[in-house]
């Protein structure tokens, strides 16, 4: 099974991997590069003895290895291991294994038999080549080389190719036939590779040129640059002259467009990252206004903070409450998130998603403006504010409140929106504890032709994390499907996703016993409040609804129009009616408790990871990552059960 699992993306560098790697993986066919340095791979590295013959290059640099099995097929160039505990053995650290090393190949023509006075040397780099064996493909490269160049000025030319990290590199060394040096516009004309007008093979992909420094010592050269130099002179005095001009009629348009156009100086600043936003429906708020309805930013009305910057409360003039995100100055991370979260927040409206009032682009500031939720978010509300109690009905409003949102995202937006970052504190809750999901900033835009073939970084928050996107990297909507599952977990267990070292998925499907046809086996893990007050109906079919939402592989999971029907039923058929409930008759406050001040919901801050310890252990899915052969083998019927107990389509 193995054999034919093709990882759709080969390099995994800084995310937190651990364990020991198995034998298998370097007998995967296909497969060209194992980039998989700065993580936390520890015990022995075996790569056994059936290594791909197409493997390139495998680089574990600084990880835990503590020892290595070497193979007589092992090529030592193709393994970096630098930066291990291993290369400390004084038996090791002076090997090729230890040391920072480049994978070279054998060259076309060496450069000790490319010989004269005065070569010409430069570097070029391709940047991702769609071949695994270099060594098939040099002879093409040095032909196309040879000719671009002899055409010309005859020559000598030697190839010196290696793989640095993830590029190829090639080393260029020319040499002029009967002559000691390339003359000025011999070099302009055949090697100013620069400027991007050399086609390269086909497979060598994209590249750019690091040349080194000629030395021009003829007299035509000289002339040659003399005349080049005083012909760029004259010509920035006329540009120069002609630009006096044009600053002063743009200084007068650029007037005009901002009135017109808020994002006119989008791209001025490393964080504008991309195209200026689209807008749809959102207001531009003015600098002045957002300072006057907060009062000049006063500490006073901070009410979060998180990666993005700081969260303030403010009252406009017509008397409306909003919640105004203020990205920290040069925040990457806010820059990238305020472009996402106008463009989607101002084209999508439902009242299941947090309403975008409007922003504010002026003076350096990047401010987003929302509608203000009063009642905090969801996890506060379960582990997280004194007195506060939900009942079992609220809890199943709050699950249909947010499903309807995340549906609408996937199935009803144009083009689909995949959130990335569903979990208890994106979940917000009004004064009618109407919940609405929040924040965007990591969600993506899918066409229907990327769902299930989008392959990006990994982004999202442990314990909410979809296993099969962490893996793999391929992104779907079934990843927020997962994401949701373990926020339905919350509402049982009212705990993080990850406490006490443990993960809740795992002790629910431990604790799980469907015999129990009351508490389905879970007494033990529940949220002492839903026992203790009751009415827990429709309970086993909402616990089965959940777990079927964290299913180790995403064709096991339903689609969030699905779950929001199945919730739906679940009301209807214990007496319960959606959307109709009142605020008042869900949920209740200890009386002892006399005003409650949540942290406020915009903040990206998460719950105190200090609150609860995590180790290696506490991030294993349901006893850990789903195994290749489940990836694979994903049409397995289970075993037949009721048109009830199946639970939800996919």
């Amino acid at each position: 099974m193995m054999d034919s699992f093709v990882l759709p993306c080969s390099t995994m560098q800084s995310v937190g991997i651990s364990g020991k790697l198995p034998q298998k993986l370097f007998s995967l066919r296909d497969l060209q590069h194992v980039i998989l340095n700065d993580n936390e791979l520890n015990d022995t590295l075996d790569m056994g003895n059936t290594i791909n013959d197409g493997l390139d290059l495998v680089d574990l640099r600084n990880n835990k290895i503590t020892s290595v099995t070497v193979y007589s097929s092992l090529d030592s160039k193709l393994l970096k291991l630098e930066g291990n505990p291993l290369c400390t053995d004084s038996l090791l650290s002076n090997t090729l294994l230890c040391t920072d090393q480049l994978t070279e190949f054998p060259t076309m023509l060496p450069f000790s038999d490319v010989q004269c006075p005065h070569p010409f040397v430069e570097t070029i780099f391709f940047r991702s080549p769609s071949f695994g064996d270099v060594r098939k493909f040099l002879p093409e490269l040095h032909d196309n080389l040879s000719r671009t160049v002899s055409s010309c000025t005859p020559n000598k030319l030697g190839l010196v190719p290696y793989v640095d990290d993830v590029y190829l590199k090639v080393d260029i060394k020319a040499c002029p036939v009967n002559q000691k040096r390339f003359n000025y516009s011999q070099v302009l004309n055949c090697f100013n590779l620069t400027l991007q007008t050399y086609k390269p093979p086909e497979n060598f992909g994209p590249y750019y040129v690091k040349s080194h420094p000629y030395p021009f010592h003829d007299k035509a050269s000289r002339a040659i640059l003399i005349g080049v130099v005083t012909g760029s002179v004259l010509l920035v005095v006329g540009l120069a002259l002609i630009g006096v001009y044009a600053m002063r009629q743009k200084k007068r348009a650029k007037k005009l467009v901002s009135q017109n156009n808020p994002f006119a100086s989008w791209g001025s600043t490393p964080e504008d990252i991309g195209e200026a936003p689209k807008l749809k429906s959102a207001r531009a708020f003015t600098l002045e206004e957002l300072k006057l309805s907060t009062n000049d930013f006063k500490q006073i009305n901070a009410i979060g903070e998180g990666g993005y910057g700081t969260v303030y409360r403010g009252k406009l003039l017509d008397g409306q409450l909003i919640a105004i995100k203020r990205s920290k100055q040069g925040s990457m991370q806010g820059g990238l998130e305020f472009k996402t979260e106008i463009e989607l927040l101002s084209r999508v409206h439902h009242n299941n998603l947090v309403g975008l009032v409007g922003f504010c682009f002026e003076k350096g500031e990047k401010m987003l403006v929302y509608e203000f939720i009063s009642n905090g978010t969801l996890s506060e509300a379960l582990y997280g504010m004194k007195g506060v109690q939900l009942d079992w009905s609220m809890r199943l409003k709050i699950a249909l409140d947010s499903a309807r949102g995340l549906a609408y995202l996937h199935d009803h937006a144009n083009p689909p929106i995949i959130h990335r970052d569903i979990k208890s504190t994106n979940i917000l809750l009004d004064s009618k504890m109407t919940a609405k999901v929040a924040d965007f900033g990591l969600s993506l835009l899918v066409s229907d032709s990327e769902e299930g073939e989008l392959c990006t970084n990994v982004k999202g928050t442990l314990g909410y994390l979809d296993p099969e996107y962490y893996m793999t990297q391929q992104l779907t909507a079934k990843s927020d499907v997962y994401s949701f599952g373990v926020v339905l977990l919350e509402l049982i267990v009212a705990k993080p996703p990850i406490y006490e070292k443990k993960y809740i998925v795992r002790e629910v499907k431990t604790a799980l016993d469907m015999e129990d046809t009351m508490y389905c086996g879970l007494k033990d893990v529940m949220d002492p409040v839903l026992y203790k007050m009751g009415g827990l109906l429709g309970f086993p079919r909402f616990v089965r609804m959940a777990l079927q939402c964290v299913e180790e592989v995403g064709p096991d999971r339903p689609k969030m129009n699905n779950v929001v029907r199945e919730i739906e039923m679940i009301m209807q058929d214990n007496g319960l009616t959606p959307g109709s409930m009142s605020a008042s008759s869900s949920f209740s406050v200890d009386s002892t408790t006399r005003t409650f001040a949540p942290r406020y919901p915009y903040s990206s801050t998460s719950t105190p990871s200090t609150t609860y310890e995590m180790d290696s252990r506490a991030f294993e899915y349901s006893g850990g990552f789903p195994s290749q052969g489940s990836l694979k083998n994903r049409n397995t019927s289970p075993k037949p059960r009721s048109s009830r107990e199946r639970g939800l389509p996919g």
